[in-house]
């Protein structure tokens, strides 16, 4: 009969990792911008969706900053 046996270093070290990045994703706030009066909103995972401002409930999301590198496009051989 086999048995299996985990290595038991390894699997402590991995869910310590992965629980911490779990609680950084919801403590993580995102932009957003108010659809009536347009001022910033930060929202954390599982609040309302709802402007501090003034409780107009329809919010955009901010555009990225990061850059889009677009693909190089290769002219046909004639």
């Amino acid at each position: 009969m086999s048995s299996y046996n985990p290595a038991s270093n390894t699997g402590a070290a991995t869910g310590a990792q992965q629980t911490g990045s779990i609680t950084d994703d919801r403590s993580r706030a995102v932009e957003y911008t108010c659809g009536d009066c347009d001022s910033p909103v930060a929202l954390k995972r599982g609040e309302p969706i709802r402007c501090k401002n003034c409780g107009h409930r329809v919010l955009y999301k901010q555009r990225t900053n990061r850059l889009k590198l677009a693909e190089p496009t290769i002219p046909a051989a004639t």
